[in-house]
């Protein structure tokens, strides 16, 4: 198995807040990655250590087996677009244009001209001109051309409508099929993009609290519905994410990891079983706590 990225044990405090702790995960060669969790859960510090822009206290980074901090031969094949502050704000679209193939040596500038046009971002203008939206188009633009080995997108479309954000989805996996690498797309408009993801990291509380394929997930989680004896007896399958109970129905949200406990799942007639979407399940797992019955 060839990674792109691997992080090991690493733990992070900034201004003596434990942000990360121990966290241990790892990005294959061109997969594309969501990682997932409520703010505050620690993926842009995360992410911060994977692109190099800061040291962890503890544990080991590496991309392309180099600790990319300092490391400018890693750090050339590193895009890494946020979610504001990516450019001066005094430098106009057309020289921001100009000197990207300085930063990054896989740099497309015919995409990223057909990104501009489509976008419609006035190449005269300054970033302190444009909307948060343009803003935005502009670091997906060059987050997209780029080309990088390892690209990452921090919440990179605030402010852009969702015509807009649709045309990014659509534009990134066009050139993901034509020129693959690994792209992490960090999101809070999980169904949007759910469709993008072949894995997932879920972040809680500076610590990943789960990873998986997207199919996987998908087909291990369930929202189940019946008289409370049935569920109770499904409950001991797999792990509880969240219980509920109104006016004598009863229902429960599982995770069944095991591959013999789910081949062997059985629901009876009195019950009913649906899949959840991505956005229900990172909610269950990176907020709900279980409850019990009453």
């Amino acid at each position: 198995m060839t990674y792109q990225a691997t992080v090991w044990q690493v733990s992070k405090k900034i201004e003596k807040s434990q942000i990360l702790t121990e966290v241990s995960c790892s990005f294959k060669k061109d997969v594309i990655y969501g990682l997932l969790g409520r703010n505050g859960a620690g993926k842009t510090t995360l992410l911060n250590l994977l692109s190099g822009k800061t040291l962890p206290d503890t544990g080991e980074v590496k991309v392309s087996n180099h600790q990319p901090f300092n490391h400018s031969d890693t750090l050339d094949h590193i895009c890494f677009i946020r979610e504001s502050k990516n450019f001066k704000p005094s430098l106009t679209i057309k020289t921001i244009l100009k000197t990207m193939p300085a930063f990054y040596p896989n740099w497309n500038a015919e995409k990223a001209l057909e990104l501009i046009e489509m976008f419609e971002l006035p190449q005269h203008k300054t970033v302190s001109q444009l909307s948060k939206g343009m803003e935005s188009a502009l670091g997906i633009t060059v987050g997209i051309a780029s080309r990088s080995p390892l690209t990452i997108f921090d919440e990179p479309y605030i402010g852009m409508d969702a015509h807009a954000r649709q045309q990014f989805y659509e534009v990134l996996l066009e050139d993901y099929s034509e020129f693959p690498r690994t792209i992490i797309l960090s999101t809070h408009l999980i169904d949007e993009v759910s469709d993008l993801f072949q894995e997932v990291y879920f972040m809680k509380q500076g610590q990943i609290s789960l990873h998986e394929t997207v199919d996987q997930l998908q087909e291990r989680s369930f929202l189940i519905k019946g008289p409370k004896e049935a569920i109770e007896t499904l409950a001991a399958k797999g792990k509880v994410l969240d219980r509920s109970s109104f006016m004598g129905d009863y229902s429960i949200t599982l995770y069944i990891e095991d591959a013999e406990e789910l081949a062997s799942l059985y629901i009876p007639a009195s019950c009913s079983r649906q899949k959840l979407s991505l956005q229900q399940l990172m909610v269950y797992l990176t907020n709900h706590k279980e409850e019990s019955f009453t």
